[in-house]
């Protein structure tokens, strides 16, 4: 009972600081939209090229899929949370910018209601907005000039509850809901000589989510054991409000408000129509590769500009992970090892560039005991671009360090008295 009013209280306070958190990443392309939309992955999908959606582990939670939750192992309660890092060189083609950012990247919960159906519940960011730009431009019949400073901040959060049931040996339906709600907030700070006026726009938003999943295994298709994956992620809408405070001052005067408006409603923000498609491969005792396809399709969805244009997105993952099936008593041969590649085309094009992002990864899951039933530390580290330097555009270098704890505890496993 101890060990379970433990993990509730620990979970609660870890939930509240997730909320609570600062973006674990910076890009001026959080800047459109709601933001950057989240590809932190659990346990080492991250380092698997961000696959999952055929994936089955029965000691950790995988949210590509929420029919994979039905593989979770019977009396198993697993609780991760994840950590990560990005180290990021912005550059354009006359400067360059380092940026570091770190924090809490999610936390999750999942145990077995029945034999055949299993629950998961948990917190993580649904999208990140975390950048900062300086203006400066004319003062149009003068001389002068003015600065802008603007930063952005702020996100939307996802609070999921996943439900996966196995219908028979070979086949696993889920089902995900989610509550989405957030807060962006885009400070201005505008100079000119001894003048500034200062305006804080700050979006409200929330929401339901809905998404399914489907997997199913074949013992024969390839190698030892195959898995195929899909996933559908339903068109939703945020109902959103906005609060503008705005002020100035002249000469070093008192500072006088502009504008004060408080709960204005604005335009819905509706989120696009997603579908996945994926398979992995047990193919041998040693090897597993997982492949991904993902969809969105935003071009219906989202309004674009002369200035920008939105696009339908497309994401492709390759992954493999390697166990040795040698003397267990060894350390090293009870780790994974993780490698992967991934191609994001991007949803957004500036100036008839495409922004998109391609990386790899590595990474290891290093079992915390001897046993081969083990809470396991997943090291995930990413090296990618983002953006392109043509036209006056920023591209993006960036590393990403992420460490997810995947605890692994036995809550309904009765205590034998004699």
């Amino acid at each position: 009972m101890n060990k379970k009013i433990f993990s509730i209280i620990l979970f609660v306070i870890t939930f509240n600081f997730c909320l609570h958190a600062q973006s674990d990443f910076s890009s001026p392309y959080s800047l459109f939209g709601l933001g950057q939309e989240n590809s932190t992955y659990f346990g080492g999908y991250s380092a698997l090229g961000n696959t999952g959606i055929a994936s089955r582990n029965p000691f950790s939670i995988n949210k590509a899929n929420p029919a994979s939750l039905s593989s979770i192992a019977s009396n198993a309660f697993l609780y991760e949370i994840g950590l990560s890092g990005t180290y990021s060189n912005k550059k354009t083609e006359n400067t360059s910018q380092n940026n570091f950012d770190f924090n809490v990247s999610h936390l999750a919960m999942a145990f077995e209601v029945k034999d055949y159906w299993k629950m998961s519940f948990g917190l993580l960011p649904y999208t990140k907005v975390n950048y900062e730009i300086d203006i400066t431009k004319p003062v149009e019949g003068s001389t002068f000039y003015s600065n802008t400073n603007v930063i952005g901040t702020g996100g939307i959060n996802e609070v999921f509850w996943g439900n996966g049931v196995k219908i028979s040996k070979n086949l696993s339906l889920g089902v995900e809901a989610s509550v989405l709600f957030g807060n962006i907030t885009e400070d201005q700070l505008i100079y000119f000589g001894t003048e500034y006026a200062s305006i804080t726009n700050s979006s409200n938003y929330a929401g339901f989510g809905l998404n399914a999943g489907v997997q199913y295994t074949n013992y024969k298709l390839l190698g030892v054991e195959t898995t195929i994956g899909a996933t559908i992620n339903l068109p939703t809408y945020l109902s959103g409000t906005s609060d503008e405070v705005g002020t100035k001052s002249f000469n070093g005067s008192d500072e006088t408000t502009i504008v004060n408006t408080t709960d204005t409603p604005i335009d819905n923000f509706e989120l696009p129509l997603k579908l996945g498609v994926g398979i992995t491969s047990k193919l041998n005792n040693n090897l597993t590769a997982s492949l991904d396809y993902k969809k969105t399709f935003r071009t219906d969805t989202y309004q674009s500009n002369s200035t920008y244009t939105y696009k339908d997105q497309e994401v492709f993952g390759l992954g493999v992970e390697y166990l040795s099936t040698k003397n267990i008593n060894n350390f090293w041969n009870r780790v994974k090892y993780r490698a992967g590649v991934n191609y994001n085309t991007g949803y957004l094009q500036l100036s008839d560039q495409n922004i998109d992002n391609y990386s790899f990864s590595l990474g290891l899951g290093l079992p915390v005991s001897k046993s081969n039933i083990s809470s396991m530390l997943n090291i995930n580290y990413s090296y990618g671009k983002e953006g392109t330097i043509n036209k006056q555009l920023i591209q993006d270098n960036y590393h990403k360090l992420s460490i997810n704890f995947s605890l692994l505890g036995n809550w309904f496993q009765k205590q034998k008295i004699f």
